[in-house]
């Protein structure tokens, strides 16, 4: 794997888990040009590395999962303002077509263009301590882009509810669970590890199968139910009797050692 400046990235072989750590902790884990064109990098690197089953995307620092964009540092968007690039399409595993599961651990604060990483997430979970809120009317900004993920999320009513009321609206743990905004809350303490688990038990599952599901699942909120049905379809039939073999492979492919059902 390659270094990297603003993020680590770490595999575990054994559990088929490979791990992206945002780590500007002292600017709020907030991106800039370099982390989005380095979590394109990494994004890529994991899709073609056929060991890894799963992503666990975390960050570094108690205050904040991440602030958003860097406003202290320039993006650096071209003169022509018709090749402007939005920098959620380097920040998106589904942008770079990138299907393996990604279990997103948030803690601290989590606010405007942090959103980018929950949109495009699969799992959510949070420490009890998380806040989510969108700053950008607050500073004077049109917020346009992550309220489009985060309807998909939450609906539209939750979305309209933070995109208007800006910093004046925090969502804590509770609420982002009772919304669907995330899927679980623990201890702050736990986090990193709760993600793991929940990460490594998705991998243990054949990949095929997980990495099929994820697409299928994601590919059908662009299209009409019955064209969705109908490539589901297709899916199934391309991708079950690939999973199935994966299944009956052994180690590489299959869950021989799969956790214990969890109820939550």
């Amino acid at each position: 794997m390659s270094t990297y400046e603003t993020i680590l990235l770490e595999v575990n072989a054994e559990a088929h888990v490979a791990t992206i750590t945002l780590n500007r902790p002292d600017r709020l884990n907030s991106f800039n040009r370099t982390m989005c064109e380095e979590m394109e990098r990494a994004w890529r690197a994991i899709k073609s590395d056929d060991s890894v089953h799963a992503v666990v995307l975390r960050a570094a620092g108690d205050r904040a999962f991440s602030a958003g964009l860097d406003i202290k540092s320039s993006y650096g968007q071209p003169d022509n303002i018709w090749n402007h690039e939005d920098p959620g399409e380097l920040l998106s595993p589904k942008w770079q077509k990138m299907w393996k599961p990604v279990v997103c651990a948030v803690q601290g604060m989590c606010t405007a263009g942090a959103f980018y990483f929950i949109n495009e997430a699969d799992v959510v979970i949070c420490s009890e301590d998380a806040t989510f809120f969108d700053s950008h009317v607050s500073a004077g900004l049109v917020s346009a882009l992550e309220p489009v993920g985060l309807m998909r999320r939450v609906g539209l009513g939750e979305t309209l509810r933070m995109a208007l009321l800006g910093n004046d609206e925090r969502v804590g743990a509770d609420t982002a669970l009772r919304i669907g905004l995330v899927t679980e809350v623990v201890a702050g303490d736990a986090l990193w590890a709760r993600a793991h688990e929940i990460a490594a038990t998705i991998a243990a599952k054949p990949p095929t199968a997980t990495q099929g599901t994820v697409r299928a699942i994601w590919e059908s909120l662009d299209k009409p139910y019955r064209v969705a049905m109908e490539q589901g379809l297709i899916y199934t039939r391309l991708g079950n009797p690939i999973g199935t073999a994966e299944l009956a492979a052994g180690p590489n492919g299959s869950a021989p050692n799969q956790a214990k059902p969890r109820i939550r």
